[in-house]
């Protein structure tokens, strides 16, 4: 799986090995004491057991982020897309706006930085648009109806899994276009709109039908007219919270979102000079980038400092970059014309923030109010069965299912944090559970395998090479135009960032237990198809294990067998 160097694999002597690991327990921390000898009775064995690597056990699409990485740094491009939108169909989009947690859980973010999985990602995501690329049939056809309600990023993929299933799937969305918050939500310069359509048009190819301008009044009514066996709703989260802040005139406020969908719509409201932004999420900071490129001077007032934020780092970096002015500890307690009065605020132990009674001024012509989103779901209302939180989110059961049978719901519209990967998940997950429910079985969740932590690795394999930062265009042309900010990578540097991957817990074939085993008792099955221990030749010296760079290799008691 590797390309970034490699040494001489150490060799097991025939004495008394020293342990750097432990071989009884795979899961807990190496104990350094460890010694064991290679009499005639052998006291453990090795065998090659295939951990999770914490790459995909972070991703909250649940994509096998190891097995495309090797795919796609041996060139097969196609056979790694393919194994992507298994998982996830929309790699282009999630190149591009997933905060890819991926990332920090990455082992080699230890070594010298981790690798940029979202960016071989858009990649790869790009070169499927480019070139039209389809994925295989999956199922035969299932003759099962399922409509799905929201064409945002949980819809639009329940949507792909269901009808790679086999299953005939009706989507029905209240906007003119499809994409959800993904559309109206997420700025040009971010996700290009190109891009979005291509990833969207790719379900059309695929079979499911999309109708658009339907807002769905009454549920059961639809689902029994349409004649479906199960339903998926995932309206998203497009209403806008608000806040009483008093004004003594007639002060313009905006809400982010409203806002937002105006300019990706082309119809940008007319707004002063400076522009207040109230909230410190990466809405806030969207509707703030947004106004730079619209020629205003934002200004965002969040309540408590940077590091309590729910905006993600990058983003308000990135904003901070383009001229973005952003006062921290502040709420904003009052509007009188073209000022706004401001109290500045303090933490407590906990990161709650306090008034501390100091009052600032600040100027501004207009205030849009970036303080989170709710969704719509009035709708289910009247569906017997259907509960509700508190905060009006619908309550699921570990299977998305609501409590009326056949009626799913998944996205920002259930009790989750609130993203496009985690809304893709959702969707993904819900479609596996439909089709098992449809089919009268229960879908069950392969027990994950131990993790592949850090320690788990012997890095005598890998050299260093230093992560690549993605391009950016210029400053100039970023203030200037809703242009894509961060311009990706080339195939020549995906296949190099790829090739960094450590393939933490998995075999890649490198030889290197062949060559330490003292005794021949290693046998290679030929390319792709890994090894086999030869139980009559070996005697448990841990030599194999000691080298191994990946940890793919365990050491388990004899009487385990």
């Amino acid at each position: 799986m590797h390309g970034s160097g490699q040494a001489a694999a150490p060799v097991g002597d025939q004495g008394t090995t020293r342990m750097t690991r432990d071989p009884h327990d795979i899961t807990q921390p190496p104990d350094l004491t460890v010694r064991h000898g290679t009499g005639s009775v052998r006291a453990r064995r090795p065998e090659y057991i295939d951990l999770l690597p914490p790459c995909s056990q972070a991703c909250p699409a649940g994509e096998q982020v190891q097995t495309w990485l090797g795919l796609a740094q041996a060139g097969r491009h196609r056979e790694a897309w393919e194994v992507i939108v298994r998982d996830n169909p929309f790699p282009a989009i999630h190149g591009r706006v997933c905060y890819h947690p991926c990332e920090p859980a990455c082992n080699r973010d230890a070594l010298d930085g981790a690798v940029s999985i979202h960016a071989v990602e858009r990649f790869l995501g790009d070169r499927a648009l480019a070139e039209g690329w389809l994925p295989p049939a999956d199922s035969p056809t299932s003759g099962r109806r399922v409509l799905v309600i929201g064409a945002g990023p949980s819809g639009l993929s329940a949507a792909w899994h269901l009808a790679r299933l086999g299953h005939e799937v009706h989507l029905h969305d209240a906007g003119g276009v499809p994409g959800g918050m993904m559309r109206y939500g997420i700025p040009a310069y971010r996700l290009p709109r190109a891009v979005l359509d291509g990833e969207i048009d790719r379900l059309r190819r695929i079979g499911v039908r999309m109708e658009q301008n339907q807002r769905v009044q009454d549920l059961e009514q639809s689902w029994k007219e349409g004649g479906f066996d199960a339903v998926f709703v995932a309206v998203g989260a497009h209403i806008s919270k608000r806040t009483e802040i008093p004004t003594r005139d007639a002060a313009h406020i905006l809400d982010a979102v409203g806002y937002l969908r105006d300019v990706a719509e082309g119809v940008p409201p007319l707004l002063g000079r400076r522009v207040a932004i109230y909230g410190g999420g990466n809405t806030a900071m969207d509707a703030a980038r947004t106004a730079v490129r619209l020629g205003h001077e934002p200004v965002i007032v969040y309540r408590r400092d940077r590091s309590h934020m729910p905006a993600h780092d990058f983003e308000a970096q990135e904003a901070l970059e383009e001229g973005v002015e952003i006062h921290w500890l502040r709420t904003i307690r009052s509007i009188d014309g073209p000022t706004m009065t401001v109290e500045v605020m303090e933490l407590d132990e906990k990161g709650r923030p306090h008034g501390t009674g100091r009052l600032e001024t600040l100027e501004a012509d207009d205030l849009i109010l970036a303080l989170g989103q709710e969704s719509d779901t009035a709708f289910l209302r009247p569906v017997e069965g259907v509960v509700f939180d508190a905060d009006g989110s619908v309550v699921v059961d570990s299977s998305f299912m609501t409590g009326r049978p056949g009626l799913f719901a998944g996205g920002d519209m259930v009790p989750t944090e609130r993203s496009v990967t985690v809304a893709v998940g959702h969707g993904k997950q819900a479609a596996r559970h439909i089709d098992a429910w449809l089919r009268g079985s229960a879908f069950m969740q392969p027990t994950p395998s131990a993790l592949a932590s850090f320690d788990k690795l012997n890095l005598w394999y890998f050299t260093d090479i230093a992560h690549r930062p993605e391009p950016r265009s210029a400053m100039a042309s970023r203030l200037a135009s809703f242009d894509e900010v961060v311009t990706g990578l080339s195939a020549g540097e995906a296949v190099y960032e790829a090739k960094r991957c450590l393939s933490c817990g998995t075999c890649f074939e490198c030889d290197g237990c062949l060559a330490a085993c003292p005794e021949d008792a290693v046998i290679k099955l030929g390319v792709g198809h890994r090894y086999r221990f030869d139980y009559d030749r070996c005697t448990g010296c841990a030599a194999c294990f000691e080298q191994c760079p990946c940890g793919a290799i365990s050491m388990l008691p004899e009487s385990a067998r």
